[in-house]
């Protein structure tokens, strides 16, 4: 019999095998990654969008963990890529929220009378790098705030979008390029 501390202990992929049998191990995959998920979300979409965004993600991956390659023991980049094409879907969402924040100067993530965690995002303090964001392709802009909101790694990247390595780096520097053009534009402008 497994115990519970082993099903916790236990890597992504011999999870999600178990749970085409046991479709309620997938609740462990849940507990594991949706709050940090839940986080990077909130940063892209603000709160409201979040919670939704995130269910989605987590029944995309239920119903298509037959699909999961098993040689893979961390689902992260793959939980991230389902979260990047459903907001993808909310691209208008996005762009909302980073108009509303470049108008107000208060980013939705941020709950008044509360400390910002850890430095949430960035662009509580940062009104240019909210433009700079907004005016980047989707796929430039999913390349890099999975790397610097998400922390995945460049190959985690390449997985999480099924695109290749070499790509995840030609859209990180072009991403790059931009923000910090337009960041040294708006000071500039100042």
């Amino acid at each position: 019999m497994t115990t519970s501390r082993e099903v916790v202990e236990t890597d992504d992929a011999t999870l999600i095998e178990r749970s085409l049998n046991e479709p309620e191990i997938f609740a462990v995959l849940f507990d594991r990654h949706a709050p940090l998920l839940h986080r990077y979300v909130t940063r892209r979409l603000g709160p409201t969008e979040a919670e939704d965004v995130v269910a989605d993600t987590f029944l995309a991956a239920f119903q298509r963990r037959g699909d999961y390659d098993r040689g893979r023991p961390d689902a992260r980049p793959w939980l991230y890529g389902i979260a990047s094409n459903v907001i993808g879907k909310r691209r208008r969402t996005e762009s909302s929220l980073y108009r509303a924040y470049i108008r107000s100067g208060v980013h939705p993530a941020e709950i008044p009378g509360a400390l910002v965690e850890d430095g949430i995002n960035t662009l509580a303090v940062n009104r240019p790098l909210a433009r700079a964001l907004l005016r980047l392709k989707r796929a430039d802009r999913d390349v890099l705030l999975l790397v610097a909101w998400a922390e995945l790694s460049y190959h985690e990247v390449a997985d999480a979008l099924a695109i290749p390595l070499g790509t995840v780096g030609s859209r990180l520097n072009r991403a790059r390029a931009q923000i910090r053009q337009a960041l040294e534009q708006g000071e500039e402008g100042e």
